[in-house]
This record gives structure tokens, sequence and C-alpha cells, in this order.
């Protein structure tokens, strides 16, 4: 597998994880730790493992949507239901930095593997639980998805156009921002906290409360007289000519991103338009000026378009597929994109590697796991004897 990164020691080299998540949100904020360095053991249930092992295109044990999330883990098959089972993983916590769950509120409670309890084998042990609505909050047994709390949060609600119903994003919004990316900054600040304390700490992240922080700008005007929190009326939801999307002659788009007054003035000078310049907020005539703009960018196609700020600073970019984004000129030196050949010589392509410590990325050193493929090693290095291992295995504790 092709790797983004010198023989540096990564930033997280020596951090062991046990990763007790499935599907998108928690597996993506391992995935990021082991890509930096730690040592990620992912627990899976010994029938079937991970869902997202049967999304997509499935070959090597597993579908193409878990690829593109489990680089760089070990798998330990193990039933949880079993007091074997869970022996195993206290063992492992007992080792471990950080454990990161993402069951319903009260489940591992009930398994016997709470924070209070494995704080007690592990005092320095941070322990992240994410879930939808958090720990506490009055819809903590509630069942939910990304669309669920992006709707409740208040972010659906401003993604559309004016006068238009909410729009689903393409992404998911509440699973990556406010799910992975507010676990893994959790997790990253109790690590700092128990640098000063020599402690552990339990870390409850809601994937609704963590959207909450994107809103800034929306929820700055909720108690004011703007228009700011309205679908499409905002300065960067459509209100404004300088910050919108425009399509082009051939049926493709561009986007302008030129709310400051000196990128709308190189836009408007570069488009022979300098008698817009003084229009840019005018509240009078800002729809007028928009569909001004429309026709403007409908006289050219988008390559044209890519050609004419080519070399101007009007923040005015092609609006990509994503096969585009791909091979686009940004990822030269494969760092926002990775290509790794698996074993049917294939490449697939990967979201490659977001941080660069000191020009150094990421690294791809394990292939996402085979369903139990690490569970005989991993067993051995808490001490468990082969015959052991076998005897679990008949047992149905474990899958090998």
């Amino acid at each position: 597998m092709e790797s983004g990164s010198s023989a540096n020691k990564l930033p997280l080299q020596g951090l062991m994880i046990i990763d007790l998540t499935r599907l998108l949100p928690g597996p993506l904020c391992t995935m990021l730790m082991g890509d930096y360095g730690a040592e990620v053991v992912k627990i899976e249930d010994h029938n079937a493992g991970d869902p997202t092992r049967f999304v997509g295109r499935y070959f090597e044990g597993s579908g193409s949507f878990f690829r593109q999330l489990n680089r760089n883990k070990k798998s330990l098959a193990v039933n949880l239901k079993t007091e074997e089972g869970r022996a195993a993983v206290k063992k492992l916590a007992e080792k471990s930095d950080v454990l990161i769950e993402g069951f319903r509120p009260g489940v591992m409670n009930r398994l016997g593997l709470s924070y209070s309890e494995l704080s007690r084998l592990n005092r320095r042990l941070v322990y992240a639980s994410l879930t939808g609505y958090g720990q506490e909050e009055p819809y903590r047994d509630r069942a939910g998805h990304d669309i669920n709390y992006t709707a409740l949060s208040g972010v659906l609600d401003l993604s559309a156009e004016k006068g238009g119903s909410p729009q689903m994003p393409a992404i998911q919004v509440a699973d990556i921002a406010g799910g992975a990316m507010m676990a893994l900054s959790g997790i990253m600040i109790a690590l700092y906290q128990r640098e000063q304390s020599g402690r552990g700490s339990f870390t409850d992240i809601s994937m609704t409360r963590g959207l909450l922080p994107w809103l800034t700008l929306a929820a700055s005007a909720v108690n004011s007289s703007e228009d700011t929190a309205r679908r499409g009326s905002g300065p960067i939801t459509g209100a404004f000519a300088c910050y919108n999307i425009y399509e082009t002659a051939d049926g493709k788009y561009m986007s302008l991103g030129a709310l400051e007054p000196v990128f709308w003035q190189n836009f408007c000078e570069a488009v022979g338009r300098k008698q817009w310049v003084a229009l840019q907020f005018e509240q009078e005539g800002r729809e007028r000026l928009i569909r001004e703009v429309q026709d403007l960018f409908k006289n050219k196609t988008r390559a044209q378009w890519e050609n004419l700020f080519a070399d101007g600073d009007a923040c005015c970019e092609p609006v990509l597929s994503l096969e585009e984004a791909v091979e686009h000129p940004l990822n030269r030196i494969g760092r926002y994109w990775i290509k790794v050949k698996n074993a049917e010589g294939r490449t697939e392509i990967m979201p490659g590697f977001p941080l660069l410590f000191s020009g150094q990325t990421g690294q791809v050193r394990l292939p996402p796991p085979r369903h139990g493929e690490h569970t005989a090693e991993i067993l051995q290095s808490l001490g468990y004897d082969r015959p052991g291992i076998e005897e679990l295995a008949s047992r149905g504790t474990i899958k090998l």
C-alpha cells in the first residue's frame, strides 16, 4: 500500500486505542488516530462484524465503505455477551490509552464495561462515548441518524434556497462534523488533561450538540433583526451576488466567494463590470444584481471561466464532480487523496490525510482488516495461550 509520510515518528505513535464503534462516526475518528500513528484495535461482533463490511463492492472480506474507514486497524472479533469476551476487553483496557464506544447510553454499563469499572483497572484511561443525543440529554434513549441530528440542531432548515424546502446534504454532516471530529477533539483534550493530572476522564460526545459550533454565523442573528438565520437569506446562503453558485454555458457551475470588497472588486474588474463594485451589499436591487451575474456566467463555459480566473484573486473556482476533484492539481503530491492497490490489483481512491505536522502526513501502515483477522495475535499479547484461544473459538466467544 502507498504511504504519504517520511520515516519520522508519527505524532500519536505509542497510543493504544480500543474502538468499540461501528458504521461511520467512531470508525472515522479512530482511523484518523491510526493514520497518525496510534495502534487501533477494532472490537467487532463475533458473528458479522461492522455492518459497513457489507456496503459497497465486496472483496477481501469487506465492502468498499468499510475499507474507506478502517485502514490502520486490527480486528478483534469477540462476543461481548459472554463473561470471557468481556474479560478480554478488560485486559485490553488495562494497557490502553483510549476507549471509544458508540452504543446507546446504558449498554456499556450493563456489560460491565462502564467508565467507572474500567477506570478502576486503568486510572489513565480516556473513555469517550459517542451518541446521537448524549448521555444526559432528554433524548438519550432515542434512536436517530444524521438527518435527524441535523434537523434538530437547526442545520437542516438552513440548507435550502430561499423559498425552497430543506435539502439533504450530500455528506453526513452530523456524523462527521458533530461526531467524528468532535470525538477526536474531545479525546485529544482529555489526553492533554491527562498529561497534567495523571488521570483519564469520561468524554460525552453528542452528535447533535456537536453541530452547534458550526452554527456560529447563523446563530449570531437569532437575537437580532438580521436575516442571517433564514433560508437563502444570509451572506453565505445566497443573499448576495458576491457569494453564490452560477451555472455556465455548458451546464456546469462556478462558485464565487468574493465576500471581502477587495475580492469583489477584483471579480468585477476581471469581467468588465466596474459598475457592480459599489452594489456588493446593497439590499435594494440585490436580487436584480444576482440575475445579472447569472446571465454573465451563462455566456462562457466553465473551462473558459477557469482560464479567466486562473491567475486572479477573486475567489472564483469551478464546482467539481468527485471524480474531477480526485484528479485536480490540488492533489498533485497525493495528500488530498491517496491511491491504494488492493489484492485484486485494482486501485482504490481514499480521502487522504487532512493534517500536516511540520510537513509530515499520516501513513497507511495496515490495510483494512478482515473480520477477526488479529483476534489470536491480540489475545496472545494479553497473555492467552494458543489452546485457550482455540477453546474460546470453539465456544463461540471469539472468531479467528
